[in-house]
């Protein structure tokens, strides 16, 4: 269970933080738990979501040693691509989906490596393609910038000088 300031991974919304826990009964008389997060990046918003939620994935955001191990092992991570564009699209809406940084990273790298790419024949990436590139990094940018305390502006220049 999650304390109040805690920082949070929620789904694809991104981090948020822990504003208060408490009971609420909404449906018939059964009281229940909530946690009360706000976002930290982006529009400001105000979540509700139950304790026990089972539908969205919900985690505590990285330290600062695993954000730093998983700058360092960008090198190491192979680009993973799918030339069939519906399957690719699902297989990385699902991996967004999971919540999973070690995931994101190799999205990114995939992405990133597949831009680059096909910028040396003058082409862009499809639109869903670039519409997943951009959650992807919007999502790894928040959590890297509250993990390494940094401003999320800073934070793809900070990886760039690390896997330098």
């Amino acid at each position: 269970m999650f304390k109040v300031n805690d920082y949070v991974m929620y789904g694809t919304t991104g981090v948020c933080q822990i504003d208060e826990i408490k009971k609420e009964t909404f449906i018939g008389d059964e009281e229940l738990a909530y946690y009360v997060l706000h976002t930290l990046y982006g529009n400001p918003s105000t979540i509700m979501t139950p304790v026990h939620n089972q539908k969205v994935a919900m985690r505590s955001i990285i330290t600062k040693e695993e954000a730093l191990a998983l700058i360092e092992e960008i090198h190491s991570k192979e680009p993973v691509w799918l030339n069939d564009d519906r399957k690719r699209n699902e297989n990385f809406t699902v991996a967004l989906k999971t919540g999973n940084s070690e995931t994101w990273i190799q999205i990114l790298k995939s992405l990133y490596h597949k831009k680059k790419e096909m910028a040396a024949t003058g082409k862009k990436l499809s639109v869903s393609d670039a519409n997943i590139l951009k959650s992807t990094e919007r999502l790894l940018y928040e959590e890297f910038s509250t993990a390494l305390n940094i401003p999320i502006k800073e934070v793809e220049a900070y990886i760039l000088n690390h896997i330098g």
